[in-house]
């Protein structure tokens, strides 16, 4: 394993966060947008729900094979080849006339960026020690939550100037500048030694040491498996969508007050993550333990959801306060990703990151068109907007409780 050099390593970590930055934009930009595209489209909660689903579905079909891939040509080639599908995306939404065209562009765009996280974690794994490993993790995700501003109050003033079709392909361009700025810095992947390129070889790949199901034997990978798909991945569900219907259903926010609340959110969110890869490596040199972080401080986060869903409409305006609490409070679920690449050994890292990011993506969709089909489910039963909403957003916070129950309880056994 060749370690990089400080100034090697900054650049290489600038470069992948350019493109983490626009895979993160992407993803949120319905939120801001939902109001605008529901006015157009005529969409229901439902349709609101798998459209931005959408992003994740196409991720998420994307990071088995992406594992593979990763561990045999590298992140430079894959995540520059597949932000090529992310340019398409975002033309084929600037020129979408009806839902379909809206879905293929989001499934398309989810595709394109799938390598956004999984790209750099691998490249880490194998350049980066531990500890900066996970400080990388935290500033990645910070890198993302900068995405996430941008697609808040930016978004919100550019819409009414340019259109919002005029801003999808300008974020076309901003990925092709991402494209080239991987291309001439990121390393190439030649340094792998006999063993490795022989797990990365299909034929070795299909067989027991290199195959997925080495990864889904874990018994680290079962116990994260659920932490991932509802607490991590449901918190970028609301984040990424659902905090700015809530804001203006539930809330009645307008929505410039809306796009407002999601900025401070994300915001909230960037400083958390930076604080995270600040406090990492000096909670790892005192042997404080990511499992520990989770089993300490998840549980705060339940507090805020429960005052949310049981306040609805009475917190008003302010209700993005709560919001941003609860999406803070749930960052230690974030920080269990490099673990589980930390678990294998560096020539499945790929692999084993891109099976976690898997499970993280199936659980966002799940949730964001989840919490949308309960909405109009309970609307069709006869409970008004915001009860319905209240109650789609209980049922999530139940099974966020019960996944941190099924990553602590095999520990304090």
């Amino acid at each position: 394993m060749n370690r990089l050099g400080r100034g090697a390593a900054v650049r290489v970590f600038l470069a992948f966060a350019l493109a983490y930055f626009v895979s993160a934009l992407l993803r949120a930009v319905t939120a801001t947008l939902s109001p605008v595209l529901t006015a157009e489209f005529s969409l229901h909660a439902g349709d609101l729900g798998l459209l931005a689903g959408g992003y994740f579905l196409g991720f998420a079909a994307m990071q088995l094979p992406l594992g593979h891939w990763l561990d045999r040509y590298g992140p430079r080639k894959v995540n520059t080849a597949l932000l090529a599908a992310a340019v398409l995306g975002c033309a084929v939404f600037a020129l979408a006339q009806g839902f379909t065209a809206l879905m293929l562009a989001r499934l398309l765009m989810g595709m394109g960026v799938s390598a956004g996280l999984m790209a750099p974690l691998t490249g880490y794994r194998r350049w980066f020690d531990a500890s900066t490993q996970l400080r990388a993790n935290a500033w990645m995700l910070m890198s993302g939550s900068l995405g996430m501003i941008a697609s808040t109050l930016p978004v919100q003033w550019l819409e009414p100037l340019w259109g919002w079709r005029a801003l999808f392909w300008a974020v076309a361009v901003l990925v092709l500048v991402a494209m080239a700025a991987l291309w001439l810095i990121v390393p190439h992947w030649e340094n792998a030694t006999k063993d490795e390129a022989a797990c990365a070889r299909p034929e070795t790949a299909g067989g027991p040491k290199g195959s997925y199901s080495t990864i889904w034997r874990n018994a680290y990978f079962r116990r994260a498996a659920p932490l991932g798909l509802v607490s991590f991945g449901g918190m970028v569900a609301i984040q990424s969508l659902w905090a700015g219907p809530w804001m203006t259903r539930v809330g009645g926010s307008s929505p410039l007050q809306s796009a407002t609340g999601l900025f401070w959110i994300n915001v909230s969110m960037l400083a958390t993550f930076w604080i995270w890869g600040l406090l990492m490596p000096r909670l790892a040199a005192r042997g404080v333990s990511v499992d520990r972080l989770v089993a300490w401080g998840l549980p705060a986060s339940f507090a805020p959801l429960a005052l949310l869903v049981a306040g609805g409409p009475a917190w008003g305006e302010a209700s993005f306060v709560l919001l941003a609490l609860y999406c803070v409070l749930t960052t230690p679920a974030a920080q269990v990703q490099p673990v589980v690449g930390m678990t294998f050994p560096p020539e499945l890292a790929g692999r084993a990151l891109s099976a976690y990011n898997l499970v993280v993506f199936v659980g966002i969709f799940l949730v964001q068109w989840g919490i949308g089909l309960a909405v109009d489910g309970l609307r069709a039963l006869g409970l008004g907007q915001a009860a319905a909403f209240q109650g789609a957003m209980g049922v999530f916070g139940a099974l966020s409780v019960l996944s941190y129950l099924v990553f602590v309880w095999p520990r304090s056994r």
